[in-house]
């Protein structure tokens, strides 16, 4: 047990490096956190900062991602023993798991993070690299077709579980745990969105959608 605790947390160490503050911190000290929604992810970076450091900001929260669930496993600690008793698996996903949570939470930043996903899909470049691209599309189409990136996101989470279910079960179940878990995470974290949303109030990336609102009587006017 002593390794499994010792690679989570630092794969929590890892998580907790927030790419929005260290692109921050490189453009002159800006904190994002402090404007927009307030969140330090990559979607409230490219609303007050750009493409150049939204990207910049993508680029840190996924890697930290493919780190830990693809090297912070296998590396080898001074006076912490491999525990034959560990599954490999499960201790790969735990990694995986501290690494998102650390996003979330970052004990660096007064645990005041963002939501996930950008760490999650790079667990999922080492976990499951098949996935990524079934991601990507769901997670687009949500987009075009609503304008919400919350909503979009929280489909993308939510499609994953499902499909492994449909197709790897019952032989990778501890990937569907993984997945079915950090769904439920990504949509208890965007809950603000899903209020605003509720409200009428939640930011709708007009020029994404493929049917704009308005153009067709009744659609919501709503942006």
């Amino acid at each position: 047990m002593l390794e499994l605790g010792v690679k989570f947390l630092i794969s929590y160490f890892i998580g907790s490096l927030m790419g929005a503050m260290l692109v921050g911190w490189l453009r002159g000290g800006v904190d994002i956190r402090t404007m927009g929604s307030g969140n330090a992810g990559g979607t409230n970076a490219l609303r007050t900062q750009g493409i150049v450091f939204a990207l910049g900001v993508v680029i840190v929260d996924v890697g930290k991602g493919v780190v830990a669930a693809g090297l912070v496993p296998g590396i080898n600690l001074p006076f912490v023993p491999e525990d034959p008793e560990i599954s490999r698996t499960w201790l790969t996903l735990a990694c995986a798991t501290g690494a998102v949570v650390g996003h979330v939470w970052p004990i660096y930043h007064g645990f005041k993070g963002g939501k996930g996903a950008a760490t999650l899909v790079g667990t999922l470049v080492i976990l499951a690299p098949e996935l990524i691209i079934g991601v990507l599309l769901v997670w687009g189409w949500t987009l075009v077709m609503t304008g919400f990136v919350g909503l979009a996101t929280m489909t993308a989470a939510t499609m994953c579980p499902i499909w492994v279910g449909i197709t790897r079960l019952p032989e990778d179940q501890p990937l569907f745990i993984y997945l079915a878990v950090m769904a439920m995470f990504v949509i208890y974290w965007h809950r603000s969105n899903i209020q605003r949303m509720r409200a009428g109030t939640e930011h709708r990336n007009v020029r994404a959608m493929m049917f704009k609102p308005g153009r067709f009587k009744g659609a919501d006017d709503q942006s």
